[in-house]
């Protein structure tokens, strides 16, 4: 993984220009799924399946552009400078929390079958599990984390001697591969928790899941971006 501030610069500016790029995208296929839904008609819904699918490409996207750029840059994935102070709040271990999903999908979905709640009751708590597991492993990370400014400082006041500025390297290496670790795994609950879900649902329930996940993203995304400009226009004033 690279470590210099130039590449850190850089990664800032590609992936903030692709991000943006892809945030357009998101708001012209929640147009075009809102559309869909509009119609009212559960055979032309079903024919859409070409939709869905760019949809859930358009996501695919995202994680590989961002796991490339994570293998150069992990930390800033942890905190990304692209982000708006109120998402960066929301960030569960470089992204959203997976169960959100479970709530997204009961508020945009209202009726199931005993098959379909059944289907999704195993995928919660088979994710409630995952996230579990992987919230206590970040936590150990950021303990690590913690600790890298405390050695940093002994090394800046010239007290690190012999094989301890090897050591600090080491650590940091160690702390950056778990990192990234974390990250894909993190990344791979997200994913695997929306195609379980997927798989219990009908292509209309599809839909409207995925009209109100990019909705709900997309309004996060608006309302940081207001309190970011009020708070900088506080700063000014």
């Amino acid at each position: 993984m690279a470590d210099g501030n130039g590449s850190t610069s850089s990664i800032v500016e590609n992936f903030g220009a692709f991000f943006n790029g892809w945030l357009v995208r998101q708001e012209r296929f929640l147009e075009q799924l809102v559309q869909a839904l509009r119609s009212q008609d559960e055979e032309e819904i079903e024919r859409r399946g070409d939709l869905i699918q760019e949809v859930l490409s358009h996501y695919d996207q995202y994680s590989a552009e961002k796991f490339k750029a994570a293998r150069e840059q992990v930390l800033l994935f942890y905190s990304p400078p692209w982000l708006t102070s109120f998402e960066k709040a929301q960030l569960w271990v470089g992204g959203f929390k997976p169960f959100i999903l479970f709530k997204i999908l009961t508020n945009s979905v209202t009726e199931f079958t005993p098959e379909q709640e059944q289907a999704i009751e195993r995928v919660k708590c088979e994710t409630r599990k995952e996230e579990r597991e992987l919230t206590q492993a970040s936590a150990a990370i950021q303990e690590s984390l913690a600790a890298l400014p405390l050695l940093n400082l002994v090394r800046r006041c010239g007290k690190a001697v012999d094989g301890e500025e090897l050591e600090l390297e080491s650590a940091v290496r160690k702390l950056k591969e778990d990192m990234l670790r974390a990250l894909e795994s993190a990344d791979k609950l997200r994913g695997s928790t929306v195609r379980k879900l997927l798989q219990t649902l009908s292509p209309v329930q599809t839909v409207k899941f995925l009209a109100a996940s990019a909705e709900f993203q997309l309004a996060v995304r608006k309302w940081g971006l207001q309190k970011d400009q009020e708070r900088a226009s506080r700063s000014l004033g």
